[in-house]
């Protein structure tokens, strides 16, 4: 997908943003289901790059950044590339992943292709609680720990959010958030049904 202009995907930006295909998450609450189910997107055409590229290049006055989210962006073994080619118009880059990749945020961060990160944090960091809603692997939980950890420990700003669903987050869970990551630092959003 791609949306040309929005005023809310990037706090005080006017940004384009670029909806990647495919998820390795089940959320059953998801709000972008036509881009993770493959069923789904199997129907949904692809959007020509080019014709991405030559919009933001026209527009790269009047733009501020460019927010890439999905789906799962960092499932792409092609989103570097992509990145770099945005970055050489002279774009901003926020990137909104949900943690399972720890090596391309890592190297996303080590080649300073990213300005911004947010990370959906689904629920408290325990793994019962993280299935429960997005059907992870353990291994794709201990992946989203790692996340976590390189986050915190970069020099770029980041933002933690997490949509909060009525039969799940309670005021214990949100209060064990906010334990964990501090008042201030996860972002709550309302769960809106469509």
């Amino acid at each position: 997908g791609f949306t040309k202009q929005s005023f809310i995907d990037w706090e005080g930006k006017t940004v384009a943003v670029i909806f990647t295909k495919g998820c390795n998450l089940r959320c059953y609450y998801c709000h972008n289901t036509s881009l993770v189910y493959p069923d789904v997107i199997n129907q949904t055409p692809d959007i020509p790059i080019e014709e991405i590229y030559e919009y933001l290049q026209s527009r790269k006055n009047w733009l501020n950044g460019v927010v890439i989210s999905g789906g799962e962006p960092t499932i792409h073994w092609d989103l570097k590339t992509y990145i770099q080619l945005i970055k050489k118009i002279g774009y901003s880059i926020k990137l909104d992943t949900n943690g399972t990749n720890p090596q391309a945020l890592q190297s996303l961060m080590n080649d300073k292709l990213i300005d911004f990160v947010a990370m959906d944090i689904k629920t408290i960091l325990n793994f019962d609680a993280y299935h429960q809603i997005t059907h992870c692997s353990q291994k794709q939980f201990n992946n989203m720990l790692k996340s976590i950890d390189i986050i915190k420990q970069s020099n770029i700003p980041y933002q933690f959010r997490t949509t909060m669903l009525s039969e799940h987050h309670t005021k214990s869970v949100l209060q064990q958030l906010n334990e964990t990551f501090g008042i201030g630092n996860i972002k709550y959003q309302i769960y809106r049904e469509f």
